[in-house]
């Protein structure tokens, strides 16, 4: 009597298929996200090489990629011939974007703080509130807010577009900083105030250290929302002393000579600080936007 020998199906090859198929579509997902990724950065990678070809191959409905590359747009722009020089208006976009930062997180942490470790009733409805002041388009409110500032004097002020970026950006700034001081541990705040730390001392000590990711991609949104803000300082502003570089961009588009190139190169100019301050802060970015995210 022989003995036959019965031999199991080996899962080498349903192993290897399995491999095979999550290879191809990591494949093509990489693929995919290079494709949207380039789609995105070509407009961008456009305007930079637009800013650095001349006005007469720049203005052509014909993109001239190959064209030769100058830096007499960002003459124009800095006012080699104009003689219009867009510093001041660099001054008081820089002046605005910091100072109103600043003092959107000067209330933001503390407001943070007391709804997400301080037992606050109906913290939600606090928290809707705030989120509710970003419902009213810009536009509805320009009537009220030009009244307001005509009667205090704060038309062609900088102090009063501070004011409104700070009122613009506090309400992000909160919901931002408490979703990242929600995730510290509450046992930090206990020790504080059993050692005889004040709200400032805490604030400053244990807050600040623990969440300084959260408040620099807090800072940096707050920041790019402040220098990019046109419509509001377009309106409530005429004068140099006020304007800032959003405003002043469109003084270049004129009907009596070429100025695509100009245009390109002032507005990649303009982008350089928030793309450096972002890549100053891309690991700060990136941890304080994943800190309150769900585990």
């Amino acid at each position: 009597m022989t003995a036959t020998a019965i031999t199991a199906p080996s899962s080498k090859g349903t192993v290897g298929a399995t491999f095979k198929k999550k290879g191809a579509a990591s494949a093509l997902t990489t693929t995919a996200t290079w494709i949207i990724g380039l789609i995105f950065i070509a407009p961008v990678f456009f305007m930079v090489l637009t800013g650095f070809h001349p006005e007469v191959q720049a203005g052509l409905n014909t993109p001239q990629l190959l064209a030769p590359l100058t830096l007499h747009g960002y003459q124009e722009f800095f006012g080699s011939s104009s003689g219009q020089s867009p510093w001041p208006f660099i001054i008081n976009s820089a002046i605005a974007s910091v100072v109103s930062t600043v003092l959107v997180l000067c209330l933001a942490i503390p407001a943070a703080y007391a709804l997400s470790v301080k037992p606050v009733r109906k913290w939600t409805d606090v928290m809707f509130f705030f989120l509710s002041t970003k419902f009213l388009p810009a536009a509805a409110g320009l009537v009220p807010l030009f009244v307001i500032a005509k009667s205090i004097g704060g038309l062609n002020h900088l102090w009063f577009m501070i004011i409104l970026y700070m009122a613009m950006n506090l309400p992000i700034a909160v919901w931002m900083m408490r979703s990242f001081l929600a995730d510290i541990p509450p046992a930090l705040f206990e020790a504080a105030s059993l050692d005889g730390a004040g709200l400032i001392k805490t604030l400053l000590k244990v807050i600040a250290p623990i969440a300084g990711p959260g408040i620099a991609s807090t800072s940096l949104i707050c920041f790019i929302f402040s220098w990019n803000e046109l419509f509001l300082v377009n309106v409530l502003t005429s004068t140099d002393a006020a304007q800032t570089l959003p405003a002043f961009l469109p003084s270049l588009v004129t009907s009596q000579a070429l100025f695509l190139g100009k245009l390109c190169a002032a507005a990649t100019a303009v982008s350089l600080p928030v793309l450096i301050a972002g890549f100053a802060a891309q690991d700060k970015l990136v941890q304080g936007l994943s800190l309150g995210a769900v585990k």
